[in-house]
């Protein structure tokens, strides 16, 4: 606990850091960092399983899907064709056709199919999902640090939804969620952890008003929080099969006393596109 402890606040110290110091591109490429070290675990975890991603190809492809929203902040020009060829859903069609030609000549027939649909499962479910919480960091209006808050706002209802659910299992968790998937997680810790993300998203609203849309009130945010602290839950226990399957407690040893850096990153995978969209609908 005492690991767990002083990792999540050296984290918490980096996030917070790199915000402040080096704004929307430091961000950025602080999401870039976790999306590819994270895709790299998952595959990690996949040859585990037996399966034979194509590794290299899919990593490549993946920083360029997550890169992709903030390559004109770097100084790339926006032109229509570039900013066409590297959107996101582009880049994925172009994934594939890659893995579709390198299947002809460097896997065995009896498992070129599943190369070719782990590969695309683990640039989607990463860095594509991810490259949502980049596209809310480059949210400028009406202040040029919105887009920061708001990903400080994803970040914060996903990992403290953690904290919440903990706490109160550990207190009040007599009933269990899933457990064959994850003996641990109780619906009681569930509760506590959706709470504890509403008050969380509340409170970041309200001291932070200065820099966020007049529609982003305390109780709006304490409202969207909810769906995103679920699928914050959701996402873990997707995480969880991945890692059963895998016959591993821990995507990695990255991190001491959290573990690798899908174990850090899990909960943003399913929240990063929630929060987008809820933002793009009420804000």
């Amino acid at each position: 606990m005492a690991k767990r402890t002083f990792s999540t606040l050296s984290l918490w110290l980096i996030i917070l850091g790199t915000l402040w110091f080096f704004g929307t591109r430091g961000a950025a490429v602080l999401a870039i960092v976790v999306s590819v070290f994270t895709q790299l675990e998952l595959y990690r975890m996949l040859r585990r399983m037996g399966h034979r991603p194509f590794v290299r190809l899919g990593l490549v492809s993946g920083a360029l899907v997550v890169i992709s929203p903030v390559l004109p902040a770097f100084g790339l020009p926006p032109s229509a064709f570039s900013l066409s060829v590297l959107a996101p859903a582009n880049l994925l069609a172009l994934s594939a056709i890659a893995s579709a030609l390198l299947l002809l000549g460097r896997r065995t027939p009896e498992n070129r199919v599943e190369s070719l649909g782990w590969t695309l499962f683990g640039i989607v479910y990463v860095p594509f999902l991810l490259q949502f919480l980049v596209q809310i960091l480059l949210i400028a209006q009406p202040h040029a640090s919105t887009g920061l808050v708001l990903g400080l706002w994803v970040i914060a209802t996903s990992k403290f939804c953690d904290v919440g659910a903990l706490l109160t299992g550990m207190a009040f968790g007599k009933h269990r969620m899933a457990p064959v998937i994850s003996p641990k997680k109780t619906w009681e810790g569930a509760a506590g952890g959706v709470i504890t993300s509403a008050l969380v998203g509340a409170g970041i609203a309200y001291f932070c008003r200065q820099w966020l849309p007049v529609t982003f009130t305390p109780l709006l945010a304490a409202a969207m929080a909810a769906p995103v602290a679920l699928l914050g839950i959701v996402s873990d226990l997707v995480e969880s099969i991945i890692k059963r399957r895998a016959d591993t407690k821990d995507s990695g040893a990255t991190i001491p006393g959290i573990g690798g850096m899908f174990d850090l990153s899990d909960s943003l995978l399913l929240t990063s596109p929630a929060a987008f969209i809820l933002f793009s609908l009420f804000l």
